[in-house]
């Protein structure tokens, strides 16, 4: 059973997800909240899997909320699906940048937001691959000697940052793949290694950077310089 923490300020949007939820195969409703500072405090009584969170509330936004209920998490930390109105939001990469494991638009349709608590809840990242470089397009802070977002680079992909010098060069390969939006099963049908050991190496990578997610990792990858988006 999927236990989920529904977060929104509007009360006819967050009534018409708990009831929605309520009726979901596999899933149990076990807080809501109105705003981001009683979102943390839902989630410290609650303990859920997942966590839809609105992304622009008055007061504390979702941004920091997701920030402090991560940080005071108990080990697996709750995994955070953002709820937004626009897919090009700097909220939305700035949320994804502090650990959300994806984001989905509020106008989709139930079957599509009952399935991505399930990803979620499961340990997948929800986000398409182009999306996510428009994200890091339009909000990642240039860095001296990479080339700018939307610019292709001028060859391949750029030698490995200093702050990824605590990855093996395997590491550092996966990392890469997964930022290019390769799934587990085509980065191991492509390097020629199991699921397991994608796997394997992206849990390694993420524990010596200090990441909560893929989606995490996927920034880092695009914000080090280690992939650069080519071209929108």
């Amino acid at each position: 059973m999927t236990r989920v923490l529904v977060v929104d300020d509007q009360f006819l949007i967050r009534a018409g997800l708990v009831a929605l939820l309520h009726a979901a195969p596999g899933i149990e409703v076990v807080g809501e909240a109105g705003d981001g500072e009683e979102a943390v405090e839902r989630a410290a009584l609650t303990a859920p899997d997942v966590i839809l969170m609105d992304i622009r509330m008055p007061g504390i936004s979702g941004v920091v909320a997701t920030e402090r209920i991560l940080a005071a998490a108990a080990d697996p930390p709750p995994r955070i699906l953002v709820l937004t109105t626009f897919d090009l939001d700097e909220y939305v990469y700035t949320a994804l940048r502090a650990g959300a494991s994806g984001f989905l638009l509020k106008d989709a349709g139930p079957d599509r937001l009952i399935a991505a608590v399930h990803a979620v809840a499961g340990g997948d990242t929800l986000f398409a691959p182009s999306v996510t470089r428009r994200l890091i397009e339009a909000y990642a802070p240039p860095r001296p000697g990479v080339p700018r977002p939307g610019l292709p680079p001028a060859g391949a992909d750029r030698a490995p940052p200093a702050e990824l010098a605590a990855l093996t060069a395997r590491e550092v390969e996966v990392l890469r793949l997964i930022a290019r939006g390769l799934s587990n099963p085509e980065i191991a049908d492509l390097l020629f290694i199991s699921e397991a050991t994608v796997k394997t190496h992206l849990n390694r990578t993420m524990a010596k950077l200090d990441l909560g997610s893929r989606a995490q990792a996927v920034v880092l990858a695009y914000e080090t310089g280690l992939v650069t988006p080519r071209g929108a």
